[in-house]
């Protein structure tokens, strides 16, 4: 299922700590970041932070800004985004200030952890997610029962470390302080443990006063039948790729890339790609690679549109070039119409030979757009 887009959004010392050890919160932004921080928060759903945060730094999370208020209830939003708070045990502060401010609460807890909070008579809805918390559901919920398109999550540091651990999260959005702390245990921005591999993508540096803002983005596929956050970026340059084909009236615009599991783009395509009225998207993005090459058997291909079992113009139909590639994963858009080929299931002939086939449906609109006139 969709979930909504999910910013992480953090200050550090130059030494990657977010606090040090004193009885008072440690200020790393500057008066202008905090300003930028309040801009942001007026453009999301949803602000999220756990339950440890609450309980170390007692944040109201509110848009302080009367202007910015004004704005959400002139385009018919809330007037303060929905704050959400996340506890296993549901070991929570009534007297905290979360509970006591803006609008509506919302806690996400395991089943024994609903009970304790039900007891504590907050005023907020409270969803147990099982026996364990489950950061896909949590998600989910969001977006499809509170309508939640956009989530800011301000902390604390095992909230961002899960979140990016499992590839949850679509930006990083990371302020670097001039300033060290140097205390050993004083809580970091990111603990141990098993991220995903590659460097994410550097999408903006903005100096503000004297700290810098970094935002980042994750390249590296998902795995498996689970989405990662960066597919949901590579099948959205897929779909862009499929607008850029020449028009046909017999046969599909497509648009694939091939990336590595680390998250390097090894090749693109198109469907007509450099003049050919035949090639696929698929098999253009494939033709620019050594068929030797290590990174294919590991690699993700992202395809608009599934990719096709039958062809009369090649000997061989796309998902038979995904198998002969050694390619394991495919994400796509859309699955086939019998627009040219009835019961058309390359979903279901990969599948069947062991690769991972996502759909991700919330782009099946963009797959189609470039091929309106062929579906009536």
């Amino acid at each position: 299922m969709p979930h909504p887009y999910v910013l992480l959004s953090a200050a550090v010392s130059l030494d990657g700590y977010l606090d040090d050890t004193g009885p008072d919160r440690l200020l790393l932004s500057s008066p202008a970041d905090f300003d930028r921080v309040d801009e942001v928060r007026a453009s999301v759903d949803a602000i999220l932070i756990g339950a440890g945060t609450i309980r170390a730094d007692n944040p109201r999370l509110l848009v302080n800004s009367p202007e910015r208020r004004a704005a959400r209830i002139a385009a018919g939003k809330p007037e303060y985004p929905l704050k959400v708070t996340v506890s296993g045990s549901g070991e929570l502060d009534p007297a905290a200030s979360f509970w006591h401010t803006g609008g509506d609460k919302l806690v996400f807890t395991t089943d024994k952890g609903a009970e304790r909070v039900r007891q504590l008579g907050l005023a907020a809805d409270v969803f147990a997610l099982g026996p364990d918390l489950d950061w896909r559901r949590l998600l989910e919920h969001l977006h499809a029962v509170r309508g939640v398109d956009r989530l800011m999550v301000e902390g604390g540091g095992t909230v961002h470390t899960q979140l990016l651990q499992q590839g949850l999260a679509d930006e990083l959005q990371l302020v670097l302080s001039p300033l060290f702390v140097g205390t050993p245990d004083a809580p970091r921005l990111f603990g141990p443990g098993a991220y995903q591999p590659g460097r994410l993508r550097l999408v903006e540096t903005r100096p503000i006063e004297d700290v810098v803002l970094m935002r980042y983005e994750p390249t590296a596929p998902g795995t498996g039948d689970l989405p990662s956050a960066a597919d949901h970026h590579w099948l959205a340059l897929a779909c862009d790729l499929a607008a850029d084909c020449p028009p046909s009236e017999t046969a599909f615009s497509v648009g694939a890339v091939v990336v590595a599991e680390d998250g390097t783009e090894l090749a693109r395509g198109h469907s007509r790609e450099a003049g050919d009225p035949v090639v696929h998207a698929e098999e253009a993005a494939l033709a620019k690679l050594d068929p030797a090459d290590p990174r294919l058997s590991t690699a993700t291909v992202y395809t608009s549109l599934e990719p096709c079992t039958h062809r009369a113009s090649r000997p061989k139909p796309c998902a038979r070039l995904i198998l002969d590639a050694g390619v394991r994963r495919v994400v796509t858009a859309w699955r086939e119409p019998d627009t040219f080929v009835a019961g058309a299931d390359g979903s279901g002939a990969l599948a069947a030979q062991g690769v991972s086939v996502v759909v991700l449906p919330e782009y099946e609109e963009r797959a189609k757009a470039p091929n309106r006139h062929l579906l009536g």
